[in-house]
């Protein structure tokens, strides 16, 4: 692990999975919403807003962990969309990930419950 990680990871309440997991579900979100990229130039005009982010941070998690997500989430102390917030923030200040100076913590307050985004969708039939 870099020394700025390693820096970043010891100065937060999140361990070191949960920086990648958003770094990984940034490019995830990213590539859905603008495609592969053609240049380098086009790579760094791609912004997301921190709801974008969200949504797709979700999606990730469920595509990666599926009915295990939220509890793989909560080991890593992630509980609500502002926890994304604040992980993206702790990048950003460490120079890991970049912000336009719209972006704010705000943007990532309560976007959405996790006890609904993380809920599973299985209907159980009744047994007559």
């Amino acid at each position: 692990m870099p020394k700025d990680q390693l820096q970043l990871v010891r100065s937060s309440k999140y361990p070191f999975d949960a920086f990648l997991f958003v770094q990984r579900g940034l490019d995830y979100t990213v590539r859905r919403i603008h495609g592969d990229p053609a240049s380098a130039q086009d790579a760094a005009n791609r912004h997301v807003s921190g709801q974008s982010l969200c949504n797709g941070l979700r999606d990730y998690a469920l595509q990666q962990y599926g009915l295990l997500a939220r509890a793989v989430l909560g080991h890593w102390r992630i509980h609500s969309s502002e926890d994304f917030g604040h992980i993206v923030f702790a990048l950003v200040d460490a120079g890991l990930m970049h912000k336009t100076d719209d972006d704010s913590i705000d943007d990532f307050i309560g976007v959405y419950e996790f006890d609904e985004a993380f809920a599973p969708e299985l209907q159980l039939s009744k047994k007559n």
